[in-house]
């Protein structure tokens, strides 16, 4: 059963009760994935390390050790 299927029958059965229909899915999708990404950014200012640019500065840092001496 998919999504959409699980959504149908949980309409069905909300208007049998009388109750609000459940939003629709993937509605919700992008306020989750903020979400995770504040957790992710919090969790790395509970730990002591820095909150933003940590990929960008781990790149760099790799792009640095492999670049021609010289140049």
């Amino acid at each position: 059963m998919d999504a959409i299927q699980q959504h149908m029958i949980d309409s069905y059965r909300a208007a049998q009760r009388g109750e609000l229909p459940p939003p629709l899915p993937g509605r919700h999708d992008w306020g989750v994935v903020r979400e995770a990404r504040d957790r992710r950014r919090f969790d790395a200012v509970i730990a002591g390390r820095p909150a933003r640019g940590r990929r960008w500065a781990a790149l760099r840092s790799l792009l640095g050790k492999y670049r021609p001496s010289g140049v």
